[in-house]
């Protein structure tokens, strides 16, 4: 198992670079570039507790509308999402963060689909979307939902291939 998780980080390091490499100056061409890493294999469905990756977060109400937005994708998907103290052997964890300001904010999404008991990662994927910074709850969690339905379109997606999608 550890040598997957090498695997999987050799994976990402190369979407990474190819993702710097397609985003075309930057710039927002109309849709979200996704990022997705797995290893082929087939990813059971069960029960899963979506987490935060900074423990700090865990009972902010900002996470509250985050989490609440993934695991309407993971139900969609297959999973029994586990809520409240319920400690499940997957978990997605989960980080929102924008970077820049004003009129011109990049935002990314990122979850990873892993396994509590050796930390295995079976998917892992980001969305980012340059353009305005939401002014409002409302236009932030427009903008997480418009992240979070990109990342898991057509799960799992294709493995270490950066698109858009609009």
């Amino acid at each position: 198992m550890k040598n997957s998780g090498k695997a999987l980080a050799a994976l990402l390091a190369a979407a990474c670079l190819a993702g710097c490499q397609s985003m075309s100056g930057g710039r927002d061409e109309g849709g979200v570039q996704v990022t997705r890493l797995h290893l082929g294999q087939a990813i059971a469905r069960g029960e899963i507790r979506v987490e935060p990756a900074d423990p700090s977060q865990a009972s902010s109400l900002d996470f509250a509308e985050l989490g609440a937005r993934i695991e309407r994708e993971l139900s969609r998907l297959g999973w029994t999402v586990a809520r409240g103290n319920a400690r499940s052997e997957q978990v997605a964890v989960v980080r929102l963060s924008q970077m820049g300001g004003g009129e011109t904010a990049m935002s990314e999404l990122s979850v990873r689909i892993q396994r509590r008991s050796d930390a295995t990662v079976a998917w892992e994927g980001r969305a980012q979307l340059q353009g305005a910074a939401p002014a409002s709850p409302a236009e932030r969690a427009a903008l997480v939902d418009r992240l979070a339905e990109a990342l898991f379109r057509d799960f799992p997606g294709e493995s270490g291939r950066t698109i858009r999608v609009r």
